[in-house]
């Protein structure tokens, strides 16, 4: 593989290779990562995977600031993968931001609901990180994982509106052999928080077969209250939505594809996973 720091070596190194698959990433990289990479790597001559801890998605200084971060790690891991021609970028935020940016996107609800209600401003700044590299890598396909529903919407809605001309491709999520989803922030729980971690999976799983004979409140109200059990875990949200519009549905035949989407504080760790009904 090939290292670009800068966006001139990055377009010296791709050249006219088509097409291009790009896997916009903050480092901390693990299977869940690994798994859009392998994908990319299978789909496109030349890979792109970019490493930038991105500073305007964060509303909690504290967050940007322990976010995990080991780059050569991620390097070693890298070049376990990808072919001697693809790329892994790692801009410094001068190459990304040369100046401040103030682009405020309107992504309607899609921003204001679940992650976004709870996170004010992250996907706008999500929205302009990912706009800027777009630009920069030109990619014709990019990958993003399922784990981040709402993130994976935001992407879509964010190409329509820009009219980027790249396909979206969204991936599974992997996870632990307990049923975590593999996040970079899993790395960051206590001991006792890795442990209770697992029954958000279980609780979502129950919640699935619960569908069969009870309604949709009841089926929020007793995962909400089967995660809330552990001493070590706070559900934030529980919400069951839409596929394609993130709403809430007030009934299983309301929609054809119905997710269940939530977020759980375990100790100052905020984790997310979702499930389809």
């Amino acid at each position: 593989m090939k290292i670009a720091k800068n966006t001139k070596e990055l377009n010296s190194l791709k050249g006219n290779t088509r097409p291009v698959g790009f896997v916009p990433t903050m480092g901390a990289l693990h299977k869940g990562h690994f798994s859009l990479v392998n994908e990319a790597v299978r789909h496109t001559p030349l890979t792109v995977i970019s490493i930038f801890v991105n500073p305007t998605q964060f509303n909690d200084e504290n967050d940007l600031k322990n976010y995990p971060r080991d780059l050569q790690k991620d390097l070693n891991n890298l070049d376990r993968i990808l072919r001697e021609n693809d790329i892994v970028y790692v801009p410094m935020e001068k190459e990304i931001y040369p100046e401040p940016d103030n682009r405020i996107f309107d992504f309607g609800h899609l921003d204001k609901i679940m992650e976004g209600k709870n996170r004010p401003g992250h996907f706008n700044g999500v929205g302009q990180v990912v706009s800027v590299l777009f630009r920069l890598v030109n990619p014709d396909l990019t990958f993003f994982g399922e784990k981040d529903l709402q993130q994976l919407a935001i992407i879509r809605k964010l190409v329509e509106m820009l009219k980027i001309p790249v396909s979206v491709v969204g991936m599974p999520i992997v996870r632990e052999s307990d049923g975590l989803a593999m996040s970079s922030r899993n790395q960051l729980l206590g001991k006792n928080e890795r442990k209770a971690a697992p029954v958000i999976y279980k609780s979502l799983l129950e919640a699935v077969n619960l569908r069969k004979k009870e309604k949709i409140e009841i089926v929020k109200e007793k995962t909400i209250r089967q995660i809330n059990k552990s001493p070590y875990l706070s559900v934030e949200y529980f919400e069951i939505v839409d596929e394609t519009t993130l709403l809430p549905v007030k009934s299983w035949n309301e929609s054809t594809d119905i997710y269940g989407c939530i977020a759980v504080k375990a100790g100052e760790i905020r984790l997310i996973d979702n499930i389809k009904f």
